[in-house]
């Protein structure tokens, strides 16, 4: 349907109010996740049992009309597809065999046989395809390769990425390997997702902004163009959102540079600074800061307010500037979607 609110915005389209969905919308503030979680049993099994991992993308979408269901699934899927072990430590988040020399880099999987173990999420695809409402965008989504081999390297995830850094800086032949693997694997990926019934792609680069000078180009820029290109070519009209967190000024000409029909920013990143600076090139989609959806009250319908006007006079999708947290309040995410429609 090329008249989705979404779809339109991601054309180009300046629309009277912004289409909304939210980062991490299925996600642990919600009783009705939780309770299908515990039916799961472990978070992985979760993501990799089709009719419980559409289950938790359809809850917001009942519970508040989003404009788009964005797949539930996690980025490291990709990278456990090429073999690593990945595992998640109870409050500790997820664990992952490592990678870092040039012979574990020559034992993972080929990218043709990371379909085996991925076929769940396209019957997830089919299933969200086949059950969402009529006016529901469904998004696909991955890792950037970047942020997929800092958890790669180390194992974990980090707050300055340091063993992704020295690898990128002492073998640099070895990291570019992981960097070549991984993007060859994303699009294997993200087309089979399309084929399956994705309407968009968003590209996650969570690290992106420990990414500096011409490293933020060679390896933030330079894998989304590759992708970008990739998919446009095998699907003629597939919209892309691309997310380089905290790429402050590497987020101006993001999306010319890759070939992204949309910048997701961060709340790191002011609005006002966002639309003259980024929205110029297109859709802009962002940016209200997640700890709103957990204080609430009037500083959450002035901020939303904010980001609404900051960015009307452009093409902007309404979200968070990164995802909602178990910690939230799932009233004031009713508060903010009101507010934003009725601004």
């Amino acid at each position: 349907m090329t008249d989705k609110t979404i779809l339109r915005a991601l054309r180009g389209e300046t629309l009277p109010t912004p289409p909304i969905w939210m980062m991490r919308q299925a996600g642990r503030y919600l009783p009705e996740y939780r309770a299908t979680r515990a039916q799961a049993g472990d978070f992985l099994s979760l993501c990799y049992t089709p009719d419980l991992a559409a289950e938790v993308t359809l809850q917001p979408i009942r519970r508040y009309g989003f404009d788009a269901a964005i797949l539930f699934a996690d980025i490291l899927l990709l990278p456990q597809a090429l073999g690593p072990k990945l595992w998640f430590e109870t409050g500790e988040g997820p664990r992952m065999e490592t990678t870092t020399t040039m012979d574990q880099v020559k034992a993972l999987k080929p990218t043709s046989e990371i379909h085996e173990t991925l076929s769940p999420i396209y019957e997830t695809v089919r299933i969200l395809a086949r059950d969402l409402p009529r006016e529901t965008t469904l998004i696909g989504f991955a890792g950037s390769p970047w942020t997929i081999a800092t958890y790669m390297i180390a194992g974990r995830g980090s707050k300055d990425q340091a063993a992704a850094h020295r690898l990128k800086d002492t073998d640099r032949a070895t990291f570019q390997a992981i960097i070549d693997r991984v993007t060859e694997a994303t699009v294997e990926y993200l087309s089979a997702q399309v084929q399956a019934g994705a309407e968009v792609i968003k590209l996650f680069d969570s690290w992106a902004g420990s990414l500096k000078g011409q490293d933020f180009q060679d390896f933030a820029v330079k894998p989304a163009a590759e992708i970008i290109s990739a998919l446009k070519a095998r699907h003629p009209g597939l919209p892309i959102i691309a997310f380089p967190r905290e790429a402050g000024d590497g987020y101006i000409g993001f999306a010319r540079a890759t070939g992204a029909d949309c910048v997701a920013i961060d709340n790191s990143v002011t609005p006002e600074w966002a639309a003259a600076n980024v929205q110029k090139d297109g859709c802009v989609q962002g940016n209200l800061a997640p700890e709103h959806m957990v204080t609430g009250g009037e500083a959450l319908v002035r901020e939303t307010l904010r980001v609404v006007n900051a960015f009307r006079k452009g093409p902007h999708i309404f979200n968070l500037g990164h995802g909602i947290t178990p910690e939230a309040d799932p009233e004031n995410v009713t508060l903010m979607i009101e507010t934003v429609r009725n601004a």
